[in-house]
């Protein structure tokens, strides 16, 4: 994806050279040669130098018994902090000087409590140990520090599909169960579990051979060694496939680097391919252990969130167990993702039951970033995601006739995620967009519904883009809310919203010390005069309202995604701030074809990818080059159209104070 967003960079950069015409070559020709203090600049804002000087931003990650732990980054280093949401109260995850003390001594190296040398741990299902990457091995310490040891390489086996993040550990190959007792992982194509007390192994599938292996993790555009299942609850069966690609054609890539370069080849079906991957679904037993295939034709490997049964390093949400493991739902996805269809199965004898189907003319997603359908066993009924009437809502149906119910969300004005379901008090929560009149329609906040579709009501009505994380039994949930250009505050809330503690107001004094600012948020009219479309710019810091600067349009045109991305806060949006301070105002807009708006908006040039939004990006730059002349005078890469003698474009209006 990256390697698609700095081409469409290029692309769109000189494209406006040959609308404009020669008057961008001159005005680049004409602007002052970019020094090596710019150069040194423009370094300081890139992500690595940027995100270090930001303090006090909180990532939960839940515990049983409503419990969370973060990194707690201050100026005066790290600590990692567990906290039990009932009462707001604090404890350390692990003896931070005693673990410092272990790791220095099993390392050779020295190490202090509060500047560790990770920023990402794996807590043990026991609690017991932490897991970390240094040096290129995982490490495991016990969380009272007398012992650390290296447990072997901490890379992949095998090519990741896309760089690692960095700092952060690699993705786990196995799957515990829910009982914490086994987990589950891939050798030699077939699935096998590990007694985590006992480290004893059993196979429990024997007849996965190269390219028709289970639990595969390879949907062509990415792959990895790790295993895709579902665990039971009561931790006794696994829902998961056998994926047939043999046949299938193959995709090469060189890798090159120091030495000679290493060729990867995978399986990897392109448009018009006759013979593509398909996957045959199996519950694997693990008592027996046993292999129950269900009775129906093989599926596409396809999720209904995107062009994978998991999406970027998530779940496989689109398979759902009943709470006593008696049966499991499933979506079945077209390769061309305009058929859906529901299905239910039965464990012990693989037959299965069609529910419902949802077909869309272009292409069906059930939410933004997470799967938003849910199986409700217990009141036979199903929660289902569609945009039928041009927005993203959801519905209730009956799970025995797979007959609509009601409309449970409606209006103009979108959900994207199906955050949490309250089966005893017939509520859910979710996050929507646009709903709130006078802020950015990008903006997402949490709401609870009930079943019926009435008492909709706002919980986190400050303004902003909330990210908000549920705890596993959905009385409490965290809640981080920002805006591109303001830094982010983090709560704890109980399902009513009631704040029970603080956890941090991110500290960005350092920041703005490095001479950062943050980007400026704008609106601008679309190709058609009448749709307002949203961006931000990036000004160099040393900006000088008497210079003229030509504009670089930093695009990504979807339609999967936009060019803004997140509306959350970033001390860093790639690498644009870093751009602008070689001599460039640069801009990021989301225009027409991009999500998080209604379906039309989104559909905007479907089956024309051609537009890739360009005219929506030429129209947005003429007026930005027209409004803002009086801050930043008119940027010469427009010179063109004030010689054309064109009428004035539209000007831009900004968005209102109360809503940044």
């Amino acid at each position: 994806m990256r390697m698609l967003r700095i081409r469409q960079f290029v692309l769109i950069s000189f494209s406006c050279s040959l609308v404009l015409g020669i008057s961008f070559a001159q005005s680049l020709n004409s602007a002052p040669a970019v020094a090596v203090t710019d150069y040194g600049r423009a370094e300081k804002f890139i992500p690595a130098n940027t995100t270090r000087l930001v303090f006090g931003t909180v990532r939960p990650s839940w515990l049983k018994d409503d419990r969370f732990w973060f990194r707690d980054a201050t100026p005066e280093g790290n600590e990692f902090v567990v906290v039990d949401a009932a009462t707001g109260k604090r404890s350390m995850l692990f003896e931070h000087s005693k673990l410092a003390a272990a790791l220095s001594s099993a390392a050779n190296a020295s190490y202090e409590a509060k500047h560790l040398p990770f920023e990402q741990v794996e807590l043990s299902p026991d609690e017991q140990t932490v897991e970390f990457n240094l040096k290129g091995q995982r490490w495991k310490c016990d969380v009272q520090g007398t012992q650390c040891a290296a447990e072997g390489g901490g890379e992949l086996e095998g090519e990741p599909a896309l760089p690692p993040v960095q700092g952060a550990l690699p993705p786990r190959l196995d799957v515990p169960s829910p009982n914490g007792k086994l987990t589950a992982f891939i050798r030699n194509w077939n699935l096998w579990v590990r007694d985590l007390a006992s480290g004893k192994e059993t196979q429990l599938t024997t007849d996965g051979v190269k390219d028709f292996g289970y639990a595969t993790d390879n949907a062509g555009w990415t792959h990895s060694n790790r295993a895709i299942l579902v665990w039971s609850p009561d931790s006794k069966h696994i829902a998961t496939f056998q994926q047939d690609q043999r046949n299938v054609g193959e995709m090469y890539l060189v890798r090159t680097k120091v030495g000679h370069p290493v060729l990867q080849a995978w399986k990897y079906p392109l448009p018009g391919d006759e013979v593509v991957t398909m996957i045959q679904r199996v519950i694997v037993d693990v008592e027996g252990p046993r292999v129950i295939r269900l009775q129906m034709p093989p599926d596409q490997h396809r999720g209904s969130l995107c062009d994978h049964l998991v999406c970027r390093g998530g779940e496989w949400s689109d398979v759902q167990w009943s709470p006593d493991g008696k049966h499991v739902a499933f979506v079945s996805t077209s390769r061309d993702h305009k058929q859906e269809q529901l299905r239910v199965a039965d464990p012990d004898t693989g037959t299965v039951r069609d529910v419902m189907q949802e077909t869309a003319p272009t292409y069906y997603e059930s939410g933004a970033g997470k799967v938003s359908w849910r199986y409700l066993p217990s009141s036979n009924e199903v929660i289902w995601y569609s945009e039928r009437d041009n927005w993203g809502h959801l519905y209730l149906y009956d799970l025995g006739t797979g007959n609509l119910r009601n409309a449970i969300t409606s209006g103009e004005w979108a959900v994207t995620q199906l955050l949490q379901v309250d089966e005893k008090n017939r509520e859910i929560y979710f996050l929507a967009v646009g709903r709130e009149k006078g802020s950015d329609p990008y903006f997402a906040y949490l709401y609870r519904a009930g079943f019926d579709g009435k008492k909709i009501s706002l919980l986190t009505p400050e303004p902003g883009n909330h990210e908000v994380s549920f705890s596993p039994s959905g009385k409490f949930f965290v809640d981080s809310y920002s805006q591109p250009d303001v830094p982010p505050i983090s709560v704890l809330r109980d399902r009513n919203a009631k704040v029970i503690a603080t956890l941090g107001k991110a500290d960005v004094a350092k920041l703005v010390a490095a001479g950062w600012k943050p980007p400026i948020p704008f609106t601008v009219k679309a190709r058609d005069g009448k749709t307002d479309l949203y961006g931000l710019m990036f000004k160099p810091t040393n900006f000088d309202a008497s210079r003229k600067y030509p504009i670089v349009n930093h695009i990504y045109p979807g339609p999967q995604g936009g060019s803004v991305g997140s509306r959350s806060f970033s001390a860093a949006r790639g690498d644009a701030q870093a751009l602008a301070e070689l001599g460039f105002v640069v801009i990021e807009l989301d225009g027409m074809g991009n999500p998080l708006r209604s379906k039309s908006f989104h559909d905007f040039y479907a089956k024309d990818l051609g537009d890739n939004t360009l005219p929506d990006q030429v129209a947005g730059m003429k007026q930005l080059a027209n409004d803002i002349r009086g801050s930043i005078s008119t940027a010469q890469a427009f010179m063109a159209i004030q010689e054309a003698d064109t009428p004035p474009p539209t000007p831009c209006s900004a968005i209102p104070t109360s809503s940044r």
